[in-house]
């Protein structure tokens, strides 16, 4: 129960903030309303905007399990997984909990249709291209020593590989 507390905690103070409340207060300061397209490339925009909702969802949840079941932490920075996780989707990209965020976010903007939440899109994933390489690389280098930086030899940050690495130790 008290870890259900603890991953329910963390991702109401992240990725919902991310990817719920600040859309929602977007659309509501520039009056952007879901509705559907009106032309054949709009609505095919917006068809494509679900599918990269559905895919960055899965592969949020994806990585949240992994943490939770493999790495016994959550994807807070204030309650970090204990143990390196390296299967699953960390098997192709070392941050697919963050791609999934910016799945998420490229697919709302699809589905609305909306500027401001594409420079939202943009202005955190910038975010995380500074966060993650000066702060999260550098405490997890710290915490997991050479087996965490024989894992980044093998799996790229931020583009997948297209077949899974394989650990020779696990």
């Amino acid at each position: 129960m008290l870890m259900l507390i603890r991953h329910l905690l963390s991702i109401a103070a992240l990725p919902f903030v991310v990817t719920v409340l600040v859309p929602i207060w977007l659309m509501r300061t520039n009056n952007i309303a879901l509705t559907l397209g009106t032309t054949g490339s709009r609505m095919l925009a917006q068809a494509g905007g679900l599918l990269l909702l559905a895919f960055g969802l899965l592969l949020f949840a994806s990585s949240l399990r992994r943490f939770a079941t493999e790495g016994d932490g959550t994807l807070a920075p204030w309650d970090p997984p204990r143990r390196l996780v390296v299967r699953g989707p960390y098997r192709y990209v070392r941050n697919p909990m963050i791609s999934g965020v910016v799945f998420v976010l490229f697919g709302e903007v699809l589905v609305l249709i909306s500027r401001p939440h594409f420079v939202w899109a943009l202005i955190f994933l910038g975010a995380n291209f500074i966060y993650i390489p000066l702060l999260e690389e550098t405490g997890l280098r710290q915490r997991f020593g050479d087996s965490y930086v024989e894992y980044c030899r093998h799996v790229p940050r931020l583009i997948p590989r297209f077949r899974p690495w394989e650990p020779q130790d696990r």
